[in-house]
């Protein structure tokens, strides 16, 4: 909760997605009017049933790839923090037209709707994919590559029309890159779901983890709160200075896929004595994917005040800790 929040008029696109909702329950929390636009296909009204009720809350189901209903979400808002896009690298290698028509062409639809609602700025969700084939760590938010994969091509197209935006209409934006974001609410299922509650899920179904690869790639895992809390201060800065900027939002800690495995398997081990003998499969490599990440978090240290409040340890406990407790509520169900 942030009474700093309080009155303010938020539209969180995406809203019912893992960060999305997330970001809508706690700007609600605070006071803040919300308006969650979502056309569901990847988000689930279950992850802001609690919000329908809310007076502070309000839904639109719409598409960002419709400008009329791009328009009609930004009407009366103060700032935008825009989550709706078509995630996962595999997916676009799949289909890199419809990730390119959601990420670009509707990610243009809410800028233009931003500015002519005159909304007061435009916070978006960047993408550490950005960096590339860049073998620099830790990742420099100036120094980038070349891109491997559409999603990574999308995300970058982003911030050159923020950028751009800012400087033909004077709409204020900010970009953050996140760096592999995990926590509650993330789901564990489907084809493209991220490894953290997919890994988690595996062991509470006592099935063996998958790891694509010898398990030694590594991320910046970086815990829900974390990305809430940027995403405040982004909001509430009046530092000119950190106006029309991209940053990493990460911890600067990096951790491997074998030692997630390992860490997952301690938090677990009151849960079930038997998942220390499961053993991990190495599946191949996917196509498209970044070898090591690691962000510099100095630049929002610096500009943003942005001191991550959760490592990856204290962040993976409170995870597992969600997840097993909604397990136990489907076994009561």
């Amino acid at each position: 909760m942030n009474k700093q929040l309080e009155n303010l008029k938020v539209l969180v696109t995406g809203g019912a997605g893992f960060i999305g909702s997330n970001l809508c329950e706690f700007l609600t929390d605070s006071g803040a009017f919300v308006r969650c636009l979502d056309n569901f296909s990847t988000g689930k009204k279950d992850n802001i049933k609690d919000l329908i009720s809310n007076k502070n809350f309000e839904l639109i189901e719409g598409d960002i790839t419709d400008l009329d209903t791009c328009i009609e979400a930004c009407d009366n808002i103060d700032y935008v923090l825009h989550h709706a896009a078509l995630g996962s690298v595999p997916r676009s290698v799949k289909n890199p037209i419809l990730t390119n028509l959601v990420n670009i062409s509707g990610f243009l639809n809410m800028l233009v709707a931003s500015k002519n609602q005159n909304v007061k700025r435009f916070i978006y969700a960047a993408s550490s994919s950005t960096y590339g084939d860049s073998k620099e760590l830790p990742k420099i938010e100036d120094n980038i590559g070349s891109p491997l994969s559409p999603y990574a091509i999308t995300k970058y197209v982003n911030e050159l029309y923020a950028l751009n935006f800012n400087k033909l209409y004077n709409i204020d934006t900010i970009g953050l890159r996140y760096f592999n974001v995990f926590g509650e609410k993330q789901d564990p299922d489907g084809p493209y779901a991220a490894v953290i509650p997919k890994f988690i899920n595996s062991f509470l179904n006592f099935e063996s983890p998958i790891i694509n690869g010898d398990g030694f790639h590594s991320r910046d895992f970086t815990y829900i709160d974390n990305v809430i809390q940027i995403n405040v201060l982004a909001i509430l800065t009046s530092n000119k200075n950190a106006l029309n900027q991209i940053y990493n939002v990460a911890c600067g800690q990096r951790t491997n896929l074998n030692q997630l495995v390992e860490g997952i398997r301690e938090n677990l081990k009151d849960y079930n004595y038997k998942l220390k003998n499961l053993k991990v499969i190495n599946g191949k490599e996917r196509d498209g994917d970044v070898l090591h990440s690691l962000a510099s978090i100095e630049k929002a240290k610096t500009l943003l005040n942005y001191y991550p409040k959760f490592d990856f340890k204290k962040g993976l406990k409170k995870t597992i800790s969600w997840y097993l407790k909604k397990n136990e509520s489907k076994k009561k169900s």
